[in-house]
């Protein structure tokens, strides 16, 4: 249920009374860092990162109009990374080693960073990653945008 400011904070009170954190405290979504093993890789973009429960339902005996659900299997979503074409061939090597049937894992840090830039506030550890899909750069004869490549893991 919503109120009023109390008497005397004014305008202020009513502003902090509406947003739960004031613009400086909210983190940016430009600001983050990921690492592959122990390395830092500059990606333009990072998508995807997410997980599902899914529900089990049922019927119980006796009570037919009722539908109950149970927590089920635990589904990750795949993440998505775009990056700019670049000279290092690190990833590249990683995906076709991958193809080739040696599927080597790495441990995957993406970090949320502080207004600074760099101080992380919030990390989400992707264990035993592997790639699974690359997509190539979209060439485009009139076009003036970054050749940015995607790599799902």
């Amino acid at each position: 249920m919503a109120s009023a400011p109390p008497a005397g904070q004014g305008q202020q009170g009513a502003a902090a009374a509406s947003s739960p954190l004031a613009p400086s405290e909210m983190y940016r979504n430009y600001n983050f860092l990921l690492r592959l093993d122990s390395a830092e890789v500059r990606f333009t973009e990072c998508l995807g990162l997410g997980m599902r429960i899914e529900p089990i339902r049922y019927r119980e005996s006796g009570v037919g109009n009722v539908v109950r659900a149970l927590p089920g299997p635990v589904a990750y979503a795949e993440v998505v990374l775009r990056y700019g074409l670049a000279n290092s061939p690190d990833l590249w090597n990683w995906l076709k080693r991958t193809a080739e049937g040696a599927v080597v894992r790495r441990n995957v840090t993406i970090s949320q960073l502080d207004n600074d830039g760099a101080t992380p506030r919030v990390n989400w550890n992707l264990y035993g990653a592997w790639p699974c899909q690359w997509s190539g750069v979209p060439f485009d004869a009139l076009g003036r945008e970054a050749a940015i490549e995607e790599l799902r893991l």
